[in-house]
């Protein structure tokens, strides 16, 4: 009983934690920190940013190439930090999980799995750097760090004693558990379509224009190039390399994809709503259109206001508590018998 409560409490802070780490990547690549270290795990070969003369001297002349920008390199490495804490969470997590295997309540298959998904998000964190920011890659590790920061929230869902007591489970939940299904197809879908418009550098490509792009509802745009997904490991993708069409491409796609996202999560809300006999439903289908909202002015506010940090940061932010909520609703009505 005692592993199965440490378990459960561990679930929540590795949730927390996990949240932490997504943010602080989104700040990394936003701040244009993301070769703020020209090297990985360390940071121009130390376990933390040179100081002093000597260490700025030994670090220019060992990476002369990418000489020591240190309000860059802290980024990195304090979303390091976290990420190696969150690395050392879920495996304790594992051996708690082993150790109580023999409790029927006691979750096993997905914290196992986690340990190895982090290696997997790990080594993209070291690709990333090593590739120099190849947007394949940089989409990768974001929507890696959103699968840990969702297997996790299931972890914590599942054992949460409150959430298994009120778990919703009926027969006629199936086309809901279905259309729930879906609408985390979706918004994966458009984070991804997120993730390829800011390793692109394709957030501006339509600036201070909303809803046209550069006063056109459809600009001549290059979608051929705009989606190569591998450009090989040899170029510095840092700042893009694509031209302004191409950007468009991707940005007016990710803007399509927000009008999809919108009518599927809003039609999955307002179901919820109108669900007879479980006010956990109606909460939060109502929480669902909150968020949504939120995040759809926030990603008006982005194009509008040339991309401002704060609002950036908060639209990475908000993007994962949706996919948070959307999880949670695949929770409640999973069917019987689920044994994830």
């Amino acid at each position: 009983m005692m592993n199965t409560t440490m378990f459960q409490r561990l679930a929540m802070i590795s949730v927390f934690l996990a949240f932490v780490v997504v943010i602080l990547g989104a700040y990394t690549r936003l701040a244009d920190a993301g070769l703020g270290c020209p090297d990985w795990p360390g940071c121009y070969g130390q376990l933390d940013v040179p100081r002093g003369a000597e260490e700025m001297s030994q670090a220019n002349q060992a990476y002369p190439d990418r000489p020591v920008e240190a309000h860059k390199a802290w980024k990195e490495m304090v979303h390091r930090y976290f990420a190696g804490a969150l690395g050392l969470l879920i495996l304790v997590m594992a051996f708690f999980a082993i150790r109580s295997r023999h409790n029927p309540q006691q979750q096993l298959a997905v914290p196992i799995f986690l340990v190895f998904f982090v290696i997997l998000q790990a080594l993209l964190g070291m690709w990333t750097v090593t590739i120099k920011l190849n947007p394949t890659i940089v989409m990768l590790h974001l929507m890696g760090g959103l699968t840990t920061l969702s297997l996790l929230a299931w972890v914590a869902l599942r054992q949460s004693r409150w959430f298994c007591e009120h778990r919703i489970d009926m027969p006629r939940l199936n086309k809901l558990h279905m259309l729930s299904l879906l609408a985390l197809l979706v918004v994966i879908a458009q984070i991804m379509l997120g993730g390829w418009t800011s390793s692109n550098y394709a957030a501006l490509a339509c600036v201070d224009d909303f809803p046209t792009c550069h006063g056109q509802w459809w600009p001549a745009m290059d979608f051929r190039e705009a989606f190569v997904l591998w450009r090989g490991t040899e170029m510095n993708f840092e700042f893009g390399v694509l031209q302004n069409d191409a950007r468009m491409a991707i940005h007016m796609t990710h803007r399509i994809g927000a009008v999809v996202t919108l009518l599927v999560l809003l039609g999955l809300a307002l179901k919820l709503i109108a669900f007879a006999g479980s006010r956990g439903l109606k909460t939060l289908g109502s929480m669902l259109i909150l968020v949504l909202l939120v995040q759809l002015s926030l990603g008006i506010a982005n194009v509008l206001l040339s991309l401002p940090m704060a609002i950036a940061l908060a639209h990475n932010a908000v993007a994962a508590l949706l996919l948070l909520v959307v999880v949670t609703i695949n929770h409640a009505i999973r069917p019987r018998g689920d044994s994830l």
